[in-house]
């Protein structure tokens, strides 16, 4: 069994998975106490040109998922959406929280 990480919530609505297990699409695969280079997103409420390289199914971008996206990229798209209400983000991903 694999812990699941909340589902991200960004302040302008924009929502996604962010995952990394030894389930997920990401690096190293083991799960460990160490930062993910890789992680899995998953079913983003609306399509994200960001994301979109890592879509396993681009012609139905919010119903499915990104394997190995570079957390850097994840980074900059919490960022794009005004910063994380709620939600978790694996090691390696940095949770830039919204700003009052």
């Amino acid at each position: 069994m694999y812990k699941r990480n909340k589902l991200v919530i960004c302040a302008d609505g924009f929502r996604m998975s962010v995952q990394a297990h030894d389930g997920a699409y990401c690096e190293p695969r083991l799960d460990a106490q160490k930062n993910y280079s890789l992680v899995e997103v998953g079913f983003p409420s609306s399509e994200e040109k960001l994301l979109m390289p890592w879509a396993e199914n681009q012609h139905k971008p919010t119903e499915t998922v990104y394997g190995y996206v570079p957390v850097d990229i994840v980074t900059t798209v919490i960022v794009k959406h005004g910063g994380m209400m709620e939600g978790e983000v694996p090691p390696g991903v940095i949770p830039i929280l919204k700003r009052d």
